[in-house]
């Protein structure tokens, strides 16, 4: 059980845009483990690799459904839009009003390397697109 530091705001690394997984291995798969680990351990709903100083497209994200591996996520598809407050575990108890797409549909890769497509809405699409934010360095 890996539970990381988070990085906070004014972190260099949470502004740089993350690399692509060139191939899902061991080192992924422990990488998607220590983000689930340092997520659950923060009472989150999301984490981004670089939130924990780790370069690479990895994000996990559990809204209550189950936890959700997004390797090299790309979003493909947004509908609708919807203002609502947002929180980060890199920013502590500072919460925003966001502008998101209300559903979106991704493409991305799981911990068996295998090709997904997610249609998520709601909670769901929030978090996924506030991850992919993160990993865009944003």
């Amino acid at each position: 059980m890996a539970k990381n530091r988070i990085k906070v705001f004014g972190n260099p690394v949470l502004r740089e845009k993350s690399s692509s997984v060139k191939k899902v291995d061991n080192k992924t798969i422990k990488l998607i483990e220590d983000l689930e680990d340092t997520m659950r351990a923060a009472s989150g709903v999301g984490i981004a690799a670089n939130q924990i100083g780790v370069l690479k497209r990895v994000a996990v994200v559990d809204t209550g459904d189950g936890l959700i591996e997004l390797i090299n996520p790309k979003i493909i598809k947004k509908e609708g839009e919807i203002e609502q407050q947002e929180g980060c575990l890199s920013f502590y108890s500072l919460s925003c009003t966001i502008k998101r797409a209300e559903k979106i549909s991704i493409i991305t890769k799981n911990s068996k390397g295998k090709k997904v497509k997610i249609n998520a809405e709601g909670l769901l699409a929030r978090v996924i697109q506030h991850e992919i934010d993160h990993l865009n360095g944003v």
